[in-house]
Order: structure tokens, then sequence, then C-alpha cells
């Protein structure tokens, strides 16, 4: 039976590769100068602090740029607050999704389910494997799941077997 999966990944070298470009960014311009902006990852997050709240949200519009000009999706970033810290110092953490939840996993199999479509979707750890006698349903789905904007994560269609 054809089958595929569901997944969300993101693609660690890109971002590794944006993140080192916004710091060249933040060391060179002239409105971070004499500001101790810094960009740090963190496991699955990245820290950005400086020494004044404007500068820790120009420093995070500078990463998300880079983000998207390397083809990594917004939807995986979680931008934290701003903290304050210590010698009027402020610091946030963006936090970098990967995987589908089991929420989301449950809206994306509602949705599969009330298609129309002859398909079974199926809840696996950190992706949902949908599986159809006919090829054509699952191509079918795959362009209602495209369409769907209250899926606030990316999705991308992996391991399509016949």
């Amino acid at each position: 039976m054809p089958s595929f999966d569901i997944v969300s990944k993101l693609d660690w070298p890109e971002v590794g590769n944006a993140l080192d470009q916004a710091r060249r960014e933040v060391a060179q311009r002239f409105d971070f100068k004499r500001t101790d902006a810094s960009l740090e990852r963190v496991e699955n997050s990245i820290v950005i602090q400086a020494n004044a709240e404007d500068r820790v949200k120009a420093a995070i519009e500078v990463f998300k740029e880079r983000l998207v000009r390397r083809k990594v999706s917004l939807k995986h970033l979680d931008v934290g607050e701003i903290l304050p810290g210590p010698k009027g110092a402020s610091k946030s953490t963006l936090t970098l999704r990967e995987g589908i939840d089991t929420d989301h996993a449950r809206i994306l199999a509602k949705k599969i389910k009330d298609s129309g479509q002859k398909v079974q979707a199926t809840i696996q750890q950190d992706s949902v494997r949908v599986t159809s006698k006919k090829r054509d349903d699952l191509q079918a789905i795959i362009a209602e799941l495209r369409a769907v904007s209250e899926i606030d994560i990316e999705l991308q269609f992996t391991n399509f077997r016949e």
C-alpha cells in the first residue's frame, strides 16, 4: 500500500550558517557598536544578549532575516520575551522547534479524516504516517494539507512509498 510521512524537520546546518552570518553582521554594523550584542547557540535555542532592549530586538530581526535568506521557515522559531539582566542588559531566548508534537499530530489526523478521502493516518512519535490504496488519494491529501493555514508548523512530506 502506498504511504508517506508528514514530518517537521529543521535544517540544522543552515541554522548554523544563519547564526554565523548574523554574528558577523552584528559585529560589523555601526548601530551595534559598544552594545555588547551577542548571539549564542545553546542546545535547541539561540540566546541573544545586548545592553539595551532595542538592540536585542534588532539582533532578533537580523537573525530572522538570515534564516529567511537561508530558506529556513520562521515557523520553527519561538521568540521568548525580552528579560532585563544585570547592569541594564537585556536577554531573549529563541527556541527552535523540530518535530510534530501530539497536539499538532491530532489536528493533522483529524484534517485527514475529515477530507473524505479513503486514507488512514497514524501518529508515530514525531511524525504522522498516511496510507491509502490509491496514490491519487495521497496526493490529494498532500495538496489539502499544504492549503491549511491553521497549522502553525512547517510540514514536509517524505518517505513516499508505493
